[in-house]
């Protein structure tokens, strides 16, 4: 890691952008663990790059509307076009914005446990079957209101008759829903979680996405890092900015650094620096703007 320490106190002498900004930078995040645990690894990039960063935690819809007030300068992550969209266009009645980076690409899905046979459940229309709904448990926790996934589950209970049909659509925590997955799974009871990729329980389980026909899941999004372009340009040279934009990650390492937290009991911050520490050619990748500055805008730059 020399190369890296080199490279931050060669920052913190040669960034012109540095010198008359001391405050630190303010990084609102999503209250979720995987968004926490993703916030983490674009906190340890910015300390690297000789940044203070101060890490605060809202609600989804709460984050955007601090973003849009000037109450954060950088939101981490936001899922565009689709779940988070909607926010962003009310921040840009404020402010103007940039997506940077790629951290994965998240969809929302409604699973069941791969033991409940393909033939019987494959479609979210397969849970009006009666033979289907003797086996399912009827509730259906979900995660808090103005997550994409709880908008999304409403308009499929009905949209798709199944509130009619004897099932109950349940708002709650994170937790509640991972505890009512794990209680039916411990008995190899049927039942469907209203999830998302990344999420820890995809890398301890088995779990089998729902054919959506009616296409009301919204599809596959990009996470980026959302930043308030006034506040990037007076905080962040434009090789520091390059860097943001370089900062790829996917849904199978945010899962694992989501089971970390979750099941494995580090913070965020060991989670993201074991990590790092044990994939440094990510790093290498992600600095190289700060590395050779003048290649800051090649096209050779991983994007």
């Amino acid at each position: 890691m020399n190369l890296i320490d080199d490279l931050q106190q060669k920052q913190l002498c040669n960034d012109q952008h540095a010198h008359h900004h001391t405050m630190p930078i303010r990084l609102g995040v999503t209250d979720l663990s995987f968004h926490r645990v993703t916030a983490a690894v674009v906190a340890q990039v910015m300390r690297r790059m000789g940044k203070q960063v101060e890490l605060s935690y809202a609600l989804h819809e709460a984050n955007f509307n601090r973003l849009k007030l000037g109450q954060i300068d950088l939101l981490c992550s936001a899922w565009l076009p689709h779940s988070h969209g909607v926010y962003r266009q009310e921040v840009e009645t404020q402010a103007a914005t940039r997506e940077l980076g790629l951290h994965y690409e998240p969809y929302a899905l409604w699973g069941v446990p791969d033991y409940v046979p393909e033939d019987a459940v494959s479609r979210i229309e397969d849970l009006l079957k009666p033979e289907v709904k003797q086996r399912m448990r009827p509730i259906i926790q979900g995660i808090g209101e103005g997550a994409g996934i709880t908008r999304f589950s409403k308009n499929i209970m009905a949209q798709y008759g199944l509130a009619a049909a004897g099932y109950q659509f349940r708002t709650g925590t994170q937790a509640d829903c991972v505890a009512a997955f794990e209680s039916a799974v411990s008995v190899r009871d049927w039942v469907i979680v209203p999830l998302w990729h990344p999420q820890f329980l995809h890398h301890q389980y088995g779990i089998r996405d729902l054919q959506d026909s009616k296409g009301l899941l919204g599809g596959k999004d990009k996470a980026v890092l959302l930043a308030r372009e006034r506040e990037l340009a007076i905080n962040f040279s434009p090789a520091q900015i390059q860097v943001f934009d370089n900062i790829v990650l996917s849904n199978q390492i945010v899962a694992e650094l989501d089971y970390a937290v979750n099941r494995q009991g580090m913070t965020e911050d060991e989670a993201a620096a074991n990590w790092l520490e044990a994939n440094p050619s990510h790093l290498t990748t992600w600095l190289a703007p700060l590395l050779n500055p003048t290649n800051a805008s090649s096209s050779e730059m991983t994007l």
